[in-house]
């Protein structure tokens, strides 16, 4: 019997364009405008249930959500395809929570949609949206859930550099641009005249 063995010694020249898209920073260029695009989905969807009384006032909407995605047709399949599921959604009915959780989904989707546009804790932002695709999925919803679901969990796992361009480059960064702006500011004070 034979046995063949490879070895791959990788460097940094010939690291895959896969994980290069998830660690180089020049990839931020391509994640922008599929981070700017979800942050939109995500921002104009919170942003018209914020404004809505039936979300935002009893949570009417949540309601009449749940109770279709937990009925059971006499025909056909239903929404809900996990009984587990089903029965996490009814008790959530029973303890009329939609009454807070309403406004949580309103005001979650909203924050998801600024963090994601302006770039800031993009991981945490996709990973938050991403949850809440899978529970619409989880209920029957599928609409653009699998494509948001897909573009999230993309995003979240480039999060080194998803965020690069925006705010998460500040927050990863704030050692290095603090002290290149102190020492700008020495370099101003070395160069000013003395005796002014």
């Amino acid at each position: 019997m034979a046995t063949i063995t490879a070895s791959r010694n990788i460097t940094t020249s010939q690291t895959s364009i896969i994980q290069r898209l998830f660690t180089d920073p020049r990839a931020a260029l391509l994640w922008l405008p599929l981070r700017v695009w979800l942050g939109l989905q995500w921002f104009e969807a919170g942003s018209h249930k914020i404004t809505d009384a039936a979300w935002m006032n009893g949570g009417v909407a949540l309601k009449g959500f749940w109770e279709r995605a937990v009925a059971m047709p006499e025909n056909g399949r239903p929404p809900i395809a996990f009984d587990w599921y089903r029965s996490f959604i009814q008790g959530l009915l029973d303890a009329e929570a939609y009454t807070w959780f309403a406004k949580l989904v309103a005001v979650g989707e909203t924050l998801i949609g600024i963090a994601l546009i302006a770039g800031a804790l993009v991981g945490v932002a996709a990973f938050f949206g991403a949850f809440m695709n899978w529970n619409f999925m989880m209920a029957g919803s599928a609409s653009t859930n699998p494509l948001l679901f897909v573009v999230g969990i993309a995003l979240l796992l480039a999060w080194r550099v998803s965020g690069y361009i925006g705010v998460d480059y500040l927050v990863f960064n704030w050692r290095r641009i603090r002290d290149w702006v102190v020492s700008r500011r020495g370099n101003v004070q070395d160069s000013a005249p003395s005796g002014a």
